[in-house]
């Protein structure tokens, strides 16, 4: 008779093991805060799933197992993916979200096998990780303008919103993520005669950036300026509270139009219909610190820059897939500006 151990307290352990070290990326480097994070969300539905689902979460050696039993087990992971995964997509979760749940449980068998010298029987091939393409939400060029030079919209922000709306400017033109943004300094500003310049290694992708700063961000900068070196320039703020004053911003600066929303379940696009449709699909309630970089992206496409340069300035690689996503958002822009043009040729 197969032995079976308990799945939980093993996914606890691998938390763990990530937490304090002894688990490290093929690099070397230690495994990302935010990453342990999504390990625990993982934890907290596998407890729930089992709890409602009343199905038994267990491991078992396969190198002991006979053909009878390997079979069985395999049956035993086809069954456990289809109903978690049901599990979740009922609970109203989306093809990225359960996506990213598989990935880390694979991630954790691939754990047991080569850390703990558990054998799995690599059952977790047996799962498919869902991705979805997310629509890209971002300033068009006259939005990025009136926010920038708008002096009596300016105005009429409290002080608080002021702050935040010169930090998001600074962002959707240096293309910065949020984390780079709040860890700049002053040592990360360099003049160069009349120019000024951002250099810094990205947190995430521990790429260097030698960005140059057009007037209105080095406005920006000095405005915010910190006496001692080692302070932060644009002081602290929670993600949080960062993304619902954007909201705020947006909705004062009139940027309320409805945007329609729309995900994926297995493979299957969903237009999202929410209780308050207008109130909730307006285009400021999309507004959060991922704007910066995307529209930082899109505006130098769609203002000419060779994307080969906007790659260097963005980080990101030849291949990467998810810059071509920005090259067709901006291509979709510049279709739709020309085809006003031709519009107003046709009435004449």
């Amino acid at each position: 008779m197969k032995k079976v151990l308990p799945l939980i307290p093993l996914f606890k352990q691998f938390i763990k093991d990530t937490e304090t070290g002894k688990r490290l990326k093929k690099n070397g480097e230690r495994i990302k805060p935010q990453s342990i994070q999504n390990y625990y969300y993982v934890l907290q539905n596998l407890v729930q799933f089992s709890t409602e689902q009343k199905f038994e979460l267990r491991l078992c050696d396969a190198s002991k197992l006979n053909a009878r039993e390997l079979q069985s087990e395999k049956n035993y992971w086809k069954k456990f993916y289809q109903k978690f995964t049901d599990f979740l997509y009922k609970k109203g979760c989306y093809d990225n979200y359960v996506g990213n749940n598989v990935k880390t449980i694979r991630v954790f068998f691939n754990y047991l096998k080569n850390d703990k010298d558990f054998n799995t029987g690599d059952f977790q091939r047996l799962f498919y990780v869902r991705k979805e393409e997310i629509e890209i939400f971002v300033l068009s060029p006259e939005q990025l303008k009136f926010l920038i030079h708008n002096k009596e919209f300016e105005q009429s922000l409290i002080p608080s919103l002021r702050r935040i709306k010169d930090i998001f400017i600074f962002g959707c033109t240096t293309g910065l993520r949020f984390s780079d943004i709040f860890s700049l300094t002053n040592k990360n500003f360099e003049q160069t005669g009349d120019d000024w310049y951002i250099k810094l290694k990205s947190q995430k992708t521990k790429v260097f950036s030698y960005i140059k700063l057009p007037g209105y961000a080095i406005d920006i900068y000095k405005k915010y300026k910190a006496a001692n070196s080692k302070l932060p320039v644009f002081g602290t703020i929670s993600l949080f509270n960062f993304n619902k004053s954007l909201k705020q911003i947006g909705e004062q600066a009139g940027f309320t139009n409805v945007v329609e929303v729309s995900r994926e379940k297995q493979g299957k696009t969903k237009k999202i219909a929410l209780k308050n449709t207008v109130a909730n699909n307006r285009f400021c309630d999309k507004m959060s610190s991922h704007m910066m970089r995307r529209t930082a992206i899109t505006t130098l496409l769609i203002l000419g820059m060779p994307e080969h340069l906007v790659r260097k300035i963005s980080g990101h690689s030849t291949a990467s897939s998810s810059f071509n996503r920005y090259v067709h958002y901006a291509q979709s822009y510049m279709d739709n500006e020309v085809e006003k043009v031709y519009n107003k040729l046709n009435l004449i």
